[in-house]
């Protein structure tokens, strides 16, 4: 990818009367002030893959391609990469795919592995297995990293990387621990000492995605599958706001017609779903993972309606009284970027699965 093209497109961008100008340009003057303190050598970037970071990267190329003196070629660009316990296949892919774009210098440190102590280039980068060093990908463990995980993971940065004295993050007001933080600051007490920049810290959801769509940029594929808050495999999940309403199938059952009351709406079938499924996180062995679709499949294919004059709480599968003549089609998701409500970004994070066994 040509920097020298991304700072043009992000300046014209600022300068324009866009309705996003106000916010690209308040971000470049924070990425632009953060550079001026510390230097180009002693900043890095924190990127995981998700959307956030990505736009931040972005406009972080845009700034030192246009800091770049006639005829000077661009550095690689410093990162940090803390990977989540059991991180999406597809995402390490991404990651891979954007070390390469944007000429990414990525330190990769596992959080919940001291031994995380080596660097990533471009030139060595090779697989999405190799994201995680010193170590092979880890099973799905029950907890995503933890203040005690990052911090161990960022003593490690410092110690490989001792001049490093700042960090961009992609972190915005929305984000859990972020109402309070303003553009620059400090990590707390003993935590390494780095100064956290946040150049996007007043951006909204719906920014991010004009922003990543109106310029174009690549982004992870699960965006496009209806997720719209990335973590670990186990505790991610498509966002219910964004599920396509299914076609009704057709279910006979024994002992009494249907009625338009006793129909379960498919957001009442993937809320109560969850609700019987997701409770304590236990450690999960890798055959027992199933996939989020399968979550909503599997209860929706057998609690879809309920008889006229029966209750309407949920049918259980092993009922006598229900006898399936078809079965339905995996849930569809609509795009990341038309979820309207941007409270709702985090509705598929925070889940567990317990035990729950269905066809992938």
């Amino acid at each position: 990818m040509d920097c020298k093209n991304i700072a043009h497109e992000v300046y014209g961008l600022a300068d324009s009367d866009d309705p996003l100008a106000p916010m690209v340009r308040e971000a470049l003057e924070v990425i632009d002030c953060g550079l001026d303190t510390h230097g180009q050598e002693s900043v890095s970037i924190s990127f995981n893959g998700g959307k956030d970071c990505t736009v931040l990267l972005h406009l972080y190329a845009g700034v030192l391609a246009r800091r770049l003196a006639r005829g000077q070629a661009m550095k690689p660009i410093r990162a940090i990469y803390i990977p989540v316990p059991s991180p999406f296949p597809s995402l390490e892919r991404f990651i891979e795919e954007t070390v390469k774009i944007y000429n990414l210098d990525l330190f990769s440190c596992n959080s919940h592995c001291e031994q995380a102590e080596a660097a990533v280039t471009s030139s060595s980068f090779t697989d999405a297995d190799s994201l995680l060093i010193k170590q092979t990908k880890p099973n799905a463990t029950g907890k995503a990293k933890g203040p005690d995980n990052m911090r161990q993971a960022l003593e490690a940065y410092k110690r490989r990387f001792p001049k490093i004295t700042a960090i961009l993050i992609g972190t915005r007001r929305s984000d859990p621990h972020g109402a309070k933080l303003s553009h620059r600051n400090m990590t707390d007490e003993g935590w390494p000492p780095f100064e956290r920049i946040n150049p996007i810290i007043n951006w909204s959801y719906s920014q991010v995605w004009t922003f990543l769509r109106q310029l174009r940029i690549p982004y992870c594929s699960l965006y496009d599958e209806g997720y719209t808050s990335l973590g670990s495999t186990f505790n991610t999940f498509p966002n219910p706001a964004l599920l396509v309403e299914p076609t009704t199938p057709s279910i006979t059952y024994s002992d009494g017609p249907l009625c338009p009351s006793s129909m379960i709406s498919s957001a009442t079938a993937h809320t109560s779903m969850l609700s019987t499924t997701h409770h304590a996180q236990p450690t999960l062995e890798k055959e027992d993972m199933v996939s989020p679709r399968g979550v909503v499949s599997t209860f929706m294919s057998t609690t879809h309606t309920v008889p006229q004059g029966k209750s309407q709480q949920p049918i259980s599968p092993t009922s006598p009284s229900m006898r399936r003549s078809s079965s339905l089609p995996e849930p569809r998701y609509r795009p990341a970027y038309e979820l309207q409500d941007g409270g709702l970004e985090r509705s598929g994070r925070g889940l567990t699965m317990s035990s729950v066994h269905t066809k992938a």
